[in-house]
């Protein structure tokens, strides 16, 4: 399962999941370009060339079944990535995707994508998920505030496509009930694919993942989804209706 960061995030907020998930789901979270292990390369700033890189890199990987998660921007860019290999590279395309507290491509909220410093904090503050302290060292926000800004330039200058048939592959969702995306942002993700379709709900807001015991809810979830995943190779023409709790 290849695993897409949010906004100012990175590749290590999944490495803890390579515990809690069983041996035969192997966990490979991608890093994006400026930060982690890819540091030294320059921030990418619009979607389409993130979604391209990421195309890039996941074409570099041996042939095999692979599932996407993302998680807030990374739920948007896996679905980008999703769309890019199934519509442009024969037999490479995911087996699932599975998205995380982000609204479907068709009522997302609107990102201004060049804010001042000033209000890039007070929307992280707004967002959640970075501890209180962090706000107060002066190093620490010269170095996320470059990367935040540049993600955020990444959702502002995403485009929907009408034009695009929906994906041909299981896609199931995650949302905490207290984030600012709302049911019916998150239910439209249902018109993303011709496939079996799910909405699962969790105790929490934006970040509800970073709760132990909601992350143990979603690590069985993902267990359970990816395996009936595996054992029918789910068809593209079954249609799953309804939401479904977790």
């Amino acid at each position: 399962m290849l695993c897409l960061p949010n906004a100012g995030g990175s590749a290590a907020m999944y490495h803890r999941w390579k515990r809690l998930l069983p041996d035969w789901l192997t966990v490979l979270p991608m890093e994006l370009p400026g930060r982690g292990h890819l540091g030294s390369q320059p921030l990418v700033s619009d979607y389409d060339a993130m979604v391209t890189q990421l195309a890039s890199d996941y074409l570099a990987l041996p042939p095999g079944r692979y599932a996407l998660f993302g998680h807030s921007m990374g739920g948007l860019l896996a679905h980008g990535l999703a769309q890019r290999l199934s519509q442009s590279v024969a037999g490479r395309a995911p087996c699932a995707l599975l998205v995380s507290a982000s609204a479907a491509p068709t009522c997302r909220n609107p990102v201004i994508g060049d804010l001042h410093d000033g209000a890039l904090i007070a929307e992280m503050r707004k967002q959640g998920g970075t501890p209180e302290e962090a706000f107060a060292s002066e190093e620490l926000m010269q170095m996320v505030l470059p990367v935040m800004r540049a993600d955020y330039q990444v959702c502002a200058s995403f485009q929907h496509d009408a034009r695009r048939q929906p994906l041909a592959l299981p896609l199931h969702v995650f949302a905490g009930r207290s984030d600012h995306n709302t049911p019916q942002q998150m239910a439209a993700w249902r018109h993303e694919t011709q496939a079996s379709f799910s909405l699962h709900w969790f105790d929490g807001g934006h970040f509800y993942l970073r709760d132990a015991p909601q992350e143990a809810r979603l690590m069985h979830a993902i267990e359970r989804l990816l395996h009936t995943n595996r054992i029918e190779r789910t068809s593209p023409a079954i249609a799953l209706a309804g939401q479904e709790m977790v």
